[in-house]
């Protein structure tokens, strides 16, 4: 049976392994959250810009994903914590997530992305300038040029690796490292206005129920808050990764995402510069149609009959590199189309 209670905790250093100083909104539920589902991390779409990952939040009714965004701290120097769910006492407690100078305990979840299960390997302050990890992050080093590489931060830093979501018995048994308790001390700030609207748009949107997508949401991540564009790029990217989708097919996709971005700035002319309520019926009609496209496109025979041989590898590569590209921004689909055809 379905239960959820709003409880105010207030979470004080003690013997207690999940203890954070700090006076937060928890909900529990009696009901398991999903797997996290695997997406691609859209490109980072400029300098500052922090990746928060994406997670299960519960409302009315029943866990919905708010997808994993590119957001700006509050004030330079600050990193997040995500949130997470905890099992304890027969009930998952949800510990939201917040920003501090050093990154806390997470549950071990491996959210990806740099968040592995134990700190943040995405990146580091230097001042107040963010460097960016591109060993774990997407970002086109054309536009950001304050990148490094660390590798070691993969291997290193993952606890979870089965996408259990929840932290407890039956899931993640990971405990605070003496680091984390220090950071669980420090000075916290909640999420952003912008960020809590962005969980908002998540919660009233019904694709994003775990109910309807069977954990498997529409839209995963986004480059931005209130992004969508990329939103449709990223879904063709996964569509590569996972062999659903050839690169001519992508362009394909891709040519109908235009039509749609086309759409949309001209009933924005038409209206002063906005949308009405009929209009963002359509485009999200028009949106829902597209991301069934890429969902029912599958490789043509021809790709399938590669196999399992040496050919068949090698152009397994090369769908690999081009998903790369696109993920990256570094390439469109006409471009990764006829990349295909060379090959």
């Amino acid at each position: 049976m379905k239960t959820m209670a709003i409880a105010f905790l207030v979470m004080v250093a003690s013997t207690k392994l999940f203890a954070q100083v700090s006076i937060g909104v928890g909900i529990s539920v009696h009901l398991t959250p999903p797997a996290l589902p695997v997406y691609a991390q859209p490109v980072c779409p400029g300098d500052g810009y922090i990746w928060t990952p994406g997670y299960w939040a519960y409302g009315d009714d029943g866990y919905y994903w708010v997808p994993g965004v590119w957001v700006r701290p509050p004030h330079y120097g600050l990193l997040w914590t995500p949130g997470y769910w905890g099992y304890t006492d027969g009930v998952y407690v949800f510990h939201t997530g917040y920003w501090g100078p050093h990154v806390g305990f997470y549950g071990g979840i491996n959210y990806g992305f740099g968040y592995g299960g134990i700190g943040f390997g995405g990146g580091v302050w230097e001042g107040n300038v963010f460097r960016y990890n591109t060993a774990v992050t997407n970002v086109n080093t054309t536009v950001v040029h304050n990148t490094y590489v660390n590798n070691t931060v993969i291997n290193n830093t993952v606890v979870n690796n089965n996408h259990v979501s929840f932290n407890g018995q039956g899931g993640v048994n990971a405990r605070p490292t003496p680091q984390e308790q220090t950071a669980m001390n420090e000075r916290h700030i909640d999420a952003t206005p912008q960020q809590q609207s962005h969980m908002m748009a998540a919660r009233q949107d019904r694709s994003q129920l775990a109910s309807q997508n069977g954990g498997h949401p529409a839209v995963a991540a986004m480059n931005r808050i209130n992004g969508r564009k990329f939103d449709q790029q990223g879904r063709i990217a996964n569509g590569i990764r996972s062999g659903q989708l050839t690169a001519g097919e992508t362009k394909n996709l891709e040519n109908g995402q235009k039509g749609i971005n086309q759409q949309e700035r001209a009933d924005r002319a038409a209206d002063n510069g906005h949308l009405t309520q009929q209009d963002r019926q359509q485009l999200k009609q028009d949106q829902n149609q597209e991301s069934k496209d890429i969902y029912n496109d599958k490789h043509n025979a021809s790709m399938a009959n590669y196999g399992n041989n040496e050919v068949g590898q090698r152009r397994f590569n090369q769908q690999q590199r081009i998903a790369n590209g696109i993920a990256a921004g570094q390439l469109h689909a006409g471009q990764a189309a006829r990349l295909e055809g060379r090959e």
